[in-house]
């Protein structure tokens, strides 16, 4: 049975701000950062939550943390209020926020995981096993004893992640946890969350720049844009309400006179001398296609081309009010 650990309804965050209205006078201004964001997350489940610079993500993330207060509406996070209840929040959730460490800078590794046990007063045996099972995932041995100001950011970036899990919280809130690492320490830490949501314990909130984060990692997408949600839905349903379609590449030892046509699926463009041709695929399907291209006699190779995420958000971001593009 599901449990709602997120729940926000009309949730609003507005800024005052002072800006020049001549040469000697400023005037007060609001600026409203998250105008009216509901959102509901259930137990295990792993969120995309992304947008533009100035989106309103990050104050969405810190009043669900308790960081900032919310100038109206309700929020839930496991039940409590977060600024109300931020003590007893923060046992019930682990954040890695790219600004904010957990981490001593002056202490090795090791020393920073075994304060933290006496920060949220994690019995030995429990600690010990999940730092063992963080050891393992995230390979953490060759660097435990290491200063933290010393480590790489890919090292430091496994330590934040462990630090932040080794209370067993509830919900793990995670700001560009990939940001500037190499292709290596990507991939470990993508590979790890990936273990720890389908293990399905924790529930995990994810913002971040970087698309191919999402698309390994989050079945389920929230766009944020000028602090309301324009989508929350899958990745497919993304690509469905924006009219990106895969595409299918079709090589030929010899042209043909003219591209066969296959309903639902119109051809797109025809290169290399008529040698290749590319069809949409709209309603047809990619065995629709071959079966019809099959025997032709002429068919060399067949490719299917999946619509690129990062082009679908962007089209989502330049439309008016989140509105579908072309409608």
């Amino acid at each position: 049975m599901s449990e709602t650990v997120i729940r926000t309804r009309a949730l609003r965050k507005d800024f005052d701000i002072r800006v020049r209205a001549g040469r000697l006078r400023r005037e007060r201004r609001t600026v409203n950062a998250v105008a009216g964001v509901d959102l509901t997350v259930e137990r295990g489940e792993m969120i995309g939550y992304i947008g533009p610079n100035g989106a309103g993500k990050s104050t969405t993330l810190k009043m669900l943390t308790g960081v900032l207060t919310p100038s109206s509406g309700d929020v839930r996070v496991c039940g409590l209020v977060p600024v109300d209840q931020r003590t007893r929040l923060s046992l019930r959730i682990g954040v890695v926020f790219g600004q904010r460490s957990q981490l001593w800078w002056d202490l090795p590794l090791r020393d920073s995981f075994d304060l933290l046990r006496h920060v949220y007063r994690v019995p030995p045996g429990e600690h010990a096993a999940r730092l063992r099972r963080c050891r393992d995932l995230l390979d953490l041995d060759a660097f435990l004893d290491t200063p933290v100001r010393q480590l790489s950011l890919g090292q430091r970036m496994r330590g934040e992640l462990t630090a932040a899990l080794l209370h067993g919280p509830e919900v793990l809130f995670l700001d560009e946890p990939t940001i500037g690492l190499d292709v290596v320490s990507k991939q470990a830490v993508r590979e790890f969350l990936s273990e720890l949501g389908r293990v399905g314990d924790t529930t995990l909130v994810l913002t971040t720049h970087d698309l191919a984060d999402i698309q390994r990692l989050c079945r389920r997408l929230v766009v944020i844009d000028h602090g309301r949600v324009v989508h929350d839905g899958t990745i497919e349903q993304l690509h469905a309400r924006y009219g990106s379609r895969r595409t299918v590449v079709v090589d030929l030892d010899e042209p043909l006179a003219e591209p066969p046509e296959v309903p639902g699926a119109p051809v797109l463009q025809t290169e290399a001398d008529g040698r290749r041709i590319v069809y949409s695929l709209e309603s047809a399907t990619a065995g629709d296609l071959l079966r019809r291209l099959a025997g032709l006699g002429t068919l060399r190779d067949i490719a299917i081309v999946e619509p690129d995420i990062e082009d679908v958000v962007a089209a989502l971001y330049r439309a008016p009010d989140g509105a579908p593009v072309g409608g």
